[in-house]
This record gives C-alpha cells, sequence and structure tokens, in this order.
C-alpha cells in the first residue's frame, strides 16, 4: 500500500475519457493505505472534481473515504483530495 502521494489523471485520455478518470481514481485510492490520502489532480479543461468525480466515488467508497477540493494547482489542473479511513 501506498501512503499520501498525488496521482496525475490532467493528461488528454482522461479529459476525453470521464470514465478512465473515474477507474484511474478509483484505482488509486485501492491502492492508498488506510488513515492516508492521495490527491487526485484532474484536467483543468473539466472544471471542478467535486461538479463530476466526487460523488462517483462517494458511490463507490461510500463511508469509507472523505474528499475535499483542495484547489485549482498551477499547471492548470484541480486537486481533489482524498482521504482513506
Amino acid at each position: 500500500m501506498v501512503k499520501s502521494w498525488s496521482v496525475s489523471l490532467e493528461h488528454e485520455e482522461y479529459e476525453n475519457d470521464i470514465d478512465l478518470l473515474v477507474k484511474d481514481a478509483i484505482d488509486a485510492i485501492e491502492q492508498t493505505s488506510s488513515g492516508c490520502y492521495v490527491n487526485v489532480v484532474t484536467p483543468g479543461t473539466l472544471g471542478n472534481p467535486d461538479d463530476y468525480l466526487t460523488e462517483a466515488l462517494d458511490l463507490i467508497f461510500s463511508d469509507k473515504i472523505k474528499t475535499k477540493f483542495i484547489d485549482q494547482c498551477g499547471c492548470g489542473g484541480y486537486v481533489l483530495r482524498v482521504w482513506k479511513k
């Protein structure tokens, strides 16, 4: 398992395939150790991940995670921090 870390899901293939972005975000959360977090960096073109990613993750993980929108990063992407309980 991985301690706290970041995963970059902001490349062109993710801009054009939300299903792939959600799948890879789920994979990243599953690789994260309990009590730690993963910063999921999403494409700037998709906007705030709270608008499309948070609900999908909540449906999958329910009360096993906690999410928080952090900010838009300097690279143009957005950061959603996901803690694994």
